[in-house]
């Protein structure tokens, strides 16, 4: 029996998706991860991944990634879809050994993608910070 390799990410653990695939191959030998891209286009790559096992699908996962948007992504956005797309699947199979559905890697990804990516600041307009009731620290968005 394989155990679980676990990566610490701001204090929880998320299993790596190498491990759950290692995991399912030593409990189904026979059982199949496949993989179809469903758009592969200039700006995203779209993903689907099927765990089946005795020939019945026992769970899916898709995943999206935007070219571009990482150093992982202006190279290997195919690549980087794909390993999403199965450690979700796998998730969704049962191989969530830290009880998350999201994968270390999907998770240190998306970290160094909020990280590299720069959102301008909110700044309310003067009708929003000079409303009555207003409470500091909540935009209030318009209707």
């Amino acid at each position: 029996m394989t155990e679980p390799t676990f990566t610490d990410i701001r204090g929880k653990q998320y299993e790596t998706v190498d491990s759950r695939v290692r995991r399912f191959r030593d409990d189904h030998p026979t059982g199949d991860i496949s993989t179809q891209i469903l758009v592969d286009d200039d700006t995203r790559v779209l993903m689907k991944a099927e765990i089946t096992i005795d020939e019945k699908r026992v769970a899916t996962g898709t995943a999206e990634e935007i070219r571009g948007s990482s150093n992982i992504n202006q190279t290997s956005a195919v690549e980087n879809c794909e390993t999403s797309a199965v450690g979700r699947a796998l998730g969704f199979a049962g191989y969530d050994a830290a009880g998350s559905i999201a994968s270390a890697d999907e998770v240190s990804r998306a970290i160094d993608q909020q990280q590299s990516t720069s959102f301008p600041p909110s700044q309310p307009g003067p009708s929003q910070a000079e409303s009555p009731g207003r409470k500091p620290g909540r935009e209030v968005l318009p209707a």
